[in-house]
């Protein structure tokens, strides 16, 4: 097989402890010949990058990628199942989409060889492709690094999209106070969160109960 028609895939997510807003699951499909020119181009792992700095990387890997592709799961779908199992068939439907020779997926798990297995149960039969599943692989791998890119850019947009119907909402994980200063605002005004919120989060549970201290204390006082 000729150099120049062996394609490699990377994978990587962002989004996968925020309170607020969706997982962002994203495939960077690549000609091996062209993985040096990405790797010269200072790709790493986005949350080692600043805002301008991952804006300005996305427009070159996307000039560099046969393919890119984005796989969104909303608060509403993470709240139903197993963020896990999303992820796991979000990766998946990539792999099965752009058919590779090989992939570089980043593991969210302590056991990248059981996550390689579950991965590989459920790719299209036919498909043989290498998998390279590893920890770490946003810092070892730049075709991951640039998948992670994509992703934080591509959420990063949509957070945006949503502060411009609801306001200033930070970055929507629970160690950001502005989220938190948002969803105690919203749910004092409103009695509910948003849909954007991912209601099974501790954090949102932790807000309910706080709230309902507040209430008790209050009639306790009269």
């Amino acid at each position: 097989m000729k150099k120049d028609s062996f394609f490699v895939l990377g994978i990587d997510e962002a989004g996968r402890g925020p309170v607020v807003g969706p997982l962002v699951i994203c495939g960077v499909l690549l000609r091996k010949s062209k993985l040096d020119q990405l790797a010269g181009r200072g790709i790493k792992d986005s949350k080692l990058l600043s805002s301008s700095r991952r804006q300005t990387l996305k427009e070159e890997i996307e000039s560099l990628a046969e393919g890119v592709e984005m796989v969104i799961i909303s608060p509403s779908e993470i709240d139903s199942c197993n963020i896990g199992d999303l992820e796991l068939k979000g990766m998946v439907k990539l792999i099965n989409r752009f058919l590779p020779d090989q992939v570089f997926v980043d593991a969210l798990t302590s056991r990248p060889d059981l996550y390689e297995r579950k991965i590989r149960s459920l790719l299209f039969s036919k498909i043989r492709v290498e998998l390279v599943v590893e920890n770490r692989a946003d810092k070892n791998y730049p075709i991951v690094g640039a998948a992670s890119i994509l992703a934080k850019v591509e959420r990063d947009r949509r957070i945006r999209f949503l502060e411009k119907k609801y306001g200033a909402l930070g970055s929507g994980y629970p160690s950001d106070p502005r989220t938190i200063d948002f969803l105690r605002n919203y749910f004092r005004v409103h009695g509910d969160f948003p849909r954007v919120v991912r209601r099974r989060w501790r954090t949102i549970q932790k807000l309910k109960e706080e709230k309902l201290v507040r209430k008790r204390g209050n009639r306790d006082s009269y």
